[in-house]
């Protein structure tokens, strides 16, 4: 699963999104910290993180679901808000996506023809024949996987230029995701448009992904183009003694022991003197999947939180006596 080469040649030059400072609370609950980033035109982005990290409520802001508590955002120039030229330009596509309890696929897909200016019926036909999706069956009665179906049809169908697929894909089985995955590219590369795919299956997207935005707790931890990612981390392997010379002063991300061997992970790049002395010393080198230093990065900043917290702790404690 390999994305093709992005058919826009010309990037513009104003963000499509702009999110500065962020933050939406629930009484004592911090949902999002003072988050900033900007999505460009014609881009795919992943927004990738644990549940609960903070990615639909992100989404459900800028798309004008929810409310901010503070912070700005600009979508297309201007606020979502009650802001219907904005708002006929955005797709947002859910895991949860409700419907009406007498509706049919048929109905969801009429009403997506009426409310997007940009909807390809033809797309939407040959998805309904590719997901084999029965039209005419209530969507109360539809499986998970078939209603998962409705939600990328209508999402793919709309050509929205700013399009938000959050887990919707969830239901769907590995055959059907992989054809989804498939349809996506082979339109994106026709139409460009901005797409952001909140998935938690970052090995099954990642080779979609051009730039990756990991949140965790509320606050966002790697913002950078996906290329720059997947070399940003490395995996040595070999005797403890020689890497632990050989890795001195470098950030480590994991670490695992084998009696005498070791299999460290490390965050950024080994320059190719770098390389070449870890072959000498009989060391092997393996590259670091994006999935494998989401997980590693959103460990150690649990782990940096739980310490943070710690600390502040204990100059309370201090500060009380």
């Amino acid at each position: 699963m390999t994305r093709t080469a992005n058919a826009g040649t010309a990037q513009q030059s104003s963000p499509v999104v702009r999110v500065r400072n962020l933050t939406k609370k629930y009484r004592d609950f911090t949902a999002l910290d003072s988050v900033s980033f900007e999505l460009e035109p014609k881009k795919i982005y992943g927004l990738l993180g644990r549940n609960g990290a903070g990615k639909t409520t992100i989404m459900s802001i800028l798309t004008a679901q929810g409310f901010r508590s503070s912070g700005d955002i600009e979508v297309f120039g201007g606020d979502p808000y009650e802001n219907d030229k904005i708002l006929s330009r955005i797709c947002f596509i859910r895991e949860s996506q409700k419907y009406p309890d007498d509706f049919r696929p048929k109905h969801a897909f009429a009403s997506a023809k009426l409310f997007f200016e940009n909807w390809d019926q033809e797309l939407a036909d040959r998805l309904v024949e590719d997901f084999q999706l029965p039209l005419n069956r209530r969507i109360k009665k539809l499986s998970r996987g078939q209603l998962s179906a409705v939600g990328v049809i209508i999402g793919l169908a709309s050509r929205a230029e700013l399009t938000f697929f959050d887990e919707p894909y969830l239901g769907l089985d590995a055959v059907a995701r992989q054809l989804f995955y498939d349809r996506l590219v082979e339109d994106y590369s026709e139409f460009p448009r901005t797409i952001v795919l909140s998935s938690h299956l970052i090995d099954e997207v990642s080779n979609l992904l051009e730039h990756v935005i990991v949140i965790d707790k509320g606050r966002i931890i790697i913002d950078d183009d996906a290329e720059n990612i997947r070399g940003g981390a490395v995996t040595v392997v070999g005797p403890a003694v020689k890497i632990e010379g050989f890795l001195a002063g470098r950030e480590i991300l994991h670490r695992e022991n084998f009696a005498s061997l070791a299999s460290v992970t490390i965050d950024g790049q080994l320059s190719p003197e770098e390389r070449a002395e870890a072959h000498q010393l009989g060391l092997e080198l393996a590259p670091v999947s994006l999935q494998q230093l989401v997980v590693r990065k959103t460990i150690n900043s649990a782990a940096e939180d739980f310490t943070e917290k710690t600390v502040e702790s204990e100059f309370a404690k201090e500060a009380r006596r």
